[in-house]
C-alpha cells in the first residue's frame, strides 16, 4: 500500500484548493448538497447504532457510534462531495501559497456552507423527521441528547471544541491526499474522524443535521442552532486552516528552500512559484 510523503500531500493540497476554488457555481452546489447529505448519513447511523444501549455499556456505546459515523466522508472523498470543513484546510493551503485569492476563498466558503446545509438539513427532515427515523424511540432519545451535548457548552467551549474537531476533519482529508488506493484513503479517514467524532468535539455541518433533527421533534430552536452554528464555524475554521492549512504550508510550501536529508540523500525542494 504506497502512500505519498508529506512534502508531496502539501502540493497535492495545494492542488485540491485550487481545483476547489474555481468549481463552477452549479458544481458547488450539487457536490456540496451530497457533502451535507452524506454526514447526515453518517450521524444517523451512529444514531441507529448507539440509541438502547444499555447504560453499563458507558463509553464504549460512543466507540461504537463513532466507529461508524466515518461512512459520510469515506463516501465524500471516494464518491466525491465538497465539505466545508476539509475545504477549510484544502482551500486555505491554497489561499497561503497565494495560488487562490481572498474573494474566491470566501465564496468557496459560503456557497459550500450553504449547500452543506442543504444537504444536511433534507436529510434530517425526509429520514429523521417524515420518515422517523430520529424520532422514534429509542432514537428520539439518543437524537436529544446529541443536540443537547451540542448546545450545552455555549459559545466558547463550542468554539474550541470546533477547533479540535476541524483539527482531526483537516488531517484525515490531509491523511486521504497521501494514499492512491481506496483502501488506503479509508483507513487515512476513519482514525482521525473516529478520533473526534469518540472525543466529543463539533463539527459544524455535523451539527446541521443533528440540532435540526431535534428542533423538528420538537426540541430547541433555531436561535439554538443560529448560536452554536456561529460558534462551532469559527472554531472549525480555525482548526483546519490554521491548525492543518497554516502550520503545513510553513514547512512544506513557504520554507521549502531548507535542506532536508532522507534515506542517505540530500534533497534540495525548490520554492513554489506563486501568483495572487
Amino acid at each position: 500500500m504506497s502512500f505519498h510523503q508529506p512534502q508531496r500531500i502539501a502540493e497535492i493540497a495545494v492542488e485540491s484548493g485550487m481545483r476547489k476554488a474555481h468549481l463552477p457555481l452549479v458544481n458547488m452546489l450539487v457536490l456540496g448538497f451530497l457533502g451535507g447529505a452524506f454526514i447526515a448519513f453518517g450521524y444517523l447511523l451512529d444514531i441507529r447504532v448507539v440509541a438502547g444501549l444499555p447504560p453499563e455499556w458507558g463509553t464504549l456505546a460512543s466507540l461504537l457510534g463513532a466507529a461508524v459515523f466515518p461512512l459520510g466522508l469515506i463516501l465524500l472523498i471516494i464518491a466525491g462531495g465538497e465539505l466545508l470543513t476539509g475545504n477549510m484546510m484544502a482551500v486555505s493551503i491554497a489561499w497561503f501559497s497565494r495560488k487562490v485569492t481572498t474573494r474566491l476563498l470566501i465564496k468557496n466558503w459560503f456557497w459550500i456552507t450553504i449547500s452543506n446545509f442543504l444537504g444536511s438539513i433534507f436529510v434530517a427532515y425526509l429520514f429523521g423527521h417524515v420518515a422517523g427515523f430520529t424520532e422514534t424511540e429509542p432514537y428520539l432519545s439518543s437524537t436529544i441528547a446529541f443536540a443537547q451535548g451540542k448546545i450545552s457548552p455555549g459559545f466558547w467551549g463550542s468554539l474550541i471544541s470546533g477547533i479540535g474537531c476541524n483539527w482531526l476533519v483537516g488531517l484525515a482529508v490531509w491523511l486521504s491526499y497521501g494514499a492512491d488506493d481506496i483502501g488506503g484513503k479509508i483507513l487515512a479517514i476513519w482514525f482521525p474522524v473516529m478520533g473526534f467524532v469518540a472525543i466529543g468535539f463539533q463539527h459544524v455541518v455535523a451539527n446541521m443535521f443533528v440540532i435540526p433533527a431535534a428542533i423538528f421533534a420538537g426540541y430547541f430552536d433555531w436561535t439554538d442552532f443560529i448560536l452554536n452554528f456561529i460558534a462551532v464555524f469559527i472554531g472549525n475554521a480555525i482548526g483546519g486552516a490554521i491548525f492543518v492549512g497554516m502550520v503545513y504550508w510553513i514547512p512544506y510550501i513557504w520554507n521549502t528552500k531548507s535542506k532536508v536529508v532522507g534515506e542517505g540523500q540530500v534533497f534540495q525542494f525548490k520554492q513554489l512559484k506563486t501568483k495572487q
